[in-house]
């Protein structure tokens, strides 16, 4: 039996999901893309202050700096040594060229893997901001519920639009598979070279030859990469991650319709910024809040595109699958979704990351939570994600669930294992 019957019988996800698409449409029409760190992000979050205000007491926006073509700005400089250690390998040094191809390899794998903010000093700052809307209890606050959805769009991944999830990875995971195959020659370049770098002797002179067909063969897939994004197009983010952001409101309109109010729990409602830029919202959120955060009990739920709802999903690992998500919160997320009649399946984010990293990473239970085909199918990050590709029912289901998990981590807490 749904627990957030006991609360109200007057919660109706399909009204709250009329609202949600409304107000996307809304964005979209007037405001358009939200690259991250951008005035139209910052229009789009204060429209959302805005509605939040009509149901929480505490409505605030708090302001961070991003370098938003850091995350992505390693492309050129990763490619270019990739594509050097091919022909430095071959006329030049094997030891030069796996210096290359490490040098390569860090920024990929600290920012976009890891997302460290490794190389953010090197590109231009922008005023990016987060919103953060508390509605209280009650009584007492004793503990927190924090759902967040991020409010910027992608810039365009050219090669989804073009090419479709399918494709896009057939260029991209030769690109960095080559890099790996760089990698291995050099290294066994240095070894039958020895310190000198000459290939002198008949064997390792096939072996620098065969290295060099090998590597010229990924250089085109290398290539590639370089129109991975569009680094000045975003797309208008209508599924991603607006209707994220409006099933996290739709939870506290929901309360506030029905005048409702939770016991002992506070309700926060969070719009990040710059998520797509490496999840700079969240981490300086965590960053300027963590002591409160810790103070009482709190469990953070990131909700991010409500669209496929087939393949709707618990996520149980993020960040690429090096961050594991705490078993409380994603239960209680699992259960929410039973009670409403859905059968959620853990899931991994196994390349990228969404918000509920940035809390994990610092201690704080989160998990994630989305219902996008992990393909990934066309629209994402591209100009498709628009309102005439929103799913109703979708967003019905997410908020329908976000509502459940709120209502049974008021009266019960947080899933024991």
């Amino acid at each position: 039996m749904k627990i957030a019957l006991e609360y109200s019988k007057n919660f109706d996800p399909k009204r709250l999901a009329k609202f949600a698409v409304k107000n996307i449409t809304r964005i979209c029409n007037e405001i358009g893309p939200r690259k991250p760190g951008s005035p139209e992000e910052l229009k789009a979050q204060e429209l959302m202050a805005k509605e939040l205000s009509k149901s929480c007491e505490d409505v605030q926006i708090e302001e961070f700096k991003v370098h938003r073509q850091a995350f992505m700005g390693f492309i050129p400089f990763t490619v270019a040594c990739a594509v050097a250690s091919v022909f430095t390998y071959a006329f030049v040094s094997p030891i030069v060229s796996v210096i290359l191809v490490v040098l390569g390899f860090i920024p990929l794998l600290l920012e976009f893997v890891m997302y460290k903010q490794f190389i953010d000093p090197l590109f231009i700052g922008h005023p990016s901001h987060n919103v953060i809307a508390k509605r209280a209890p009650k009584g007492e606050v004793k503990k927190r519920i924090i759902i967040v959805g991020h409010s910027d769009s992608q810039f365009e991944w050219t090669l989804n639009y073009l090419l479709g999830g399918v494709g896009m990875k057939l260029v991209l995971i030769p690109a960095v598979v080559g890099l790996i195959a760089d990698l291995i020659i050099g290294i066994i370049g240095v070894i039958c070279a020895g310190t000198n770098g000459a290939l002198e002797a008949a064997e390792p002179r096939w072996l620098m030859i065969l290295g060099f067909v090998v590597g010229c063969v990924f250089i085109p897939f290398q290539l590639g990469f370089l129109l991975f994004q569009n680094p000045v197009k975003s797309v208008p983010g209508a599924s991603d991650n607006l209707s994220g952001c409006y099933g996290a409101i739709a939870v506290a309109k929901a309360m506030e319709d029905t005048d409702t109010r939770f016991e002992n729990t506070e309700l926060v409602i969070m719009c990040s910024g710059s998520e797509e830029a490496g999840l700079r919202g969240a981490k300086a959120y965590v960053k300027a809040h963590e002591k409160e955060l810790k103070d009482i009990e709190t469990c953070v739920i990131a909700c991010d595109t409500f669209r496929d709802l087939e393949t709707m999903a618990v996520y149980d690992r993020d960040m690429s699958g090096t961050v594991k998500h705490h078993w409380g919160v994603k239960h209680l997320v699992k259960n929410a979704g039973a009670n409403c009649g859905y059968d959620l399946h853990f899931e991994s984010v196994y390349i990228g990351a969404s918000d509920a990293a940035a809390f994990t990473q610092k201690g704080i239970p989160a998990t994630g939570f989305a219902a996008m085909d992990p393909t990934p199918p066309r629209y994402y990050h591209t100009r498709l994600d628009n309102v005439e590709n929103l799913r109703e029912d979708a967003i019905a289901a997410g908020i329908e669930i976000l509502i459940e998990a709120a209502c049974m981590y008021d009266k019960e807490g947080l899933p024991k294992e």
